[in-house]
């Protein structure tokens, strides 16, 4: 955590929240803002454009974390939730809600940095394999569109698999598109034609 970040700290107790946020600026100088009201907090945090949110709350419900959750905007940053006490359900609600930092116990101050550091790189971690995932599933239905696409050309054409790729690839490649680009439109007019 060697550059300086906007973190938001959610904390409705003025006495609590006050350490927390001595705690960030000694950890590296970061810009520090505090949330202490709750409602409009997804507009509000919205609005600030944070790097981090730091969620600090006694006891949470299922429904208090899943709306603090959502709100913080877990997908966008890192999130990171201290509570005095919990319970299996609750880790998993919040590890399911995509928290990247669940932390039992409170929050002392010095624990503030490397608790930041494991939430930022978890977090990265986190949406590199979000991004490795989608990019499968997308050459993943690429690879089903060509297939049909390659089926069609098959019946059509009379001829064999390898054949019908050729024909797109070289299809695609005089009109300067790509295979899969190619074989949707293929498999479009296909489905307009009833074949």
């Amino acid at each position: 955590m060697s550059k300086r970040l906007l973190i938001v700290v959610v904390e409705p107790d003025p006495d609590r929240a006050q350490p927390i946020a001595e705690g960030l600026r000694d950890a590296g100088g970061h810009d520090i803002r505090i949330i202490a009201e709750q409602s409009g907090l997804a507009r509000q945090v919205a609005e600030l454009r944070p790097d981090v949110v730091l969620i600090d709350i006694a006891n949470p419900s299922r429904d208090a974390l899943e709306e603090l959750a959502l709100a913080a905007g877990p997908a966008e940053r890192p999130v990171a939730m201290f509570v005095d006490r919990s319970d299996e359900g609750m880790t998993r609600a919040a590890i399911e809600a995509g928290i990247s930092a669940y932390v039992v116990d409170g929050l002392r101050p010095e624990r503030i940095k490397p608790i930041l550091d494991a939430a930022i790189a978890r977090f990265h971690l986190f949406q590199q394999m979000r991004a490795e995932l989608a990019a499968t599933r997308a050459a993943l239905e690429e690879r089903k569109i060509i297939d049909r696409a390659k089926a069609v050309l098959m019946k059509a054409r009379g001829i064999d698999e390898e054949a019908a790729y050729a024909l797109l690839r070289r299809t695609a490649m005089d009109g300067g598109k790509r295979v899969a680009d190619i074989a949707q439109q293929l498999v479009m007019a296909a489905g307009l034609l009833g074949r």
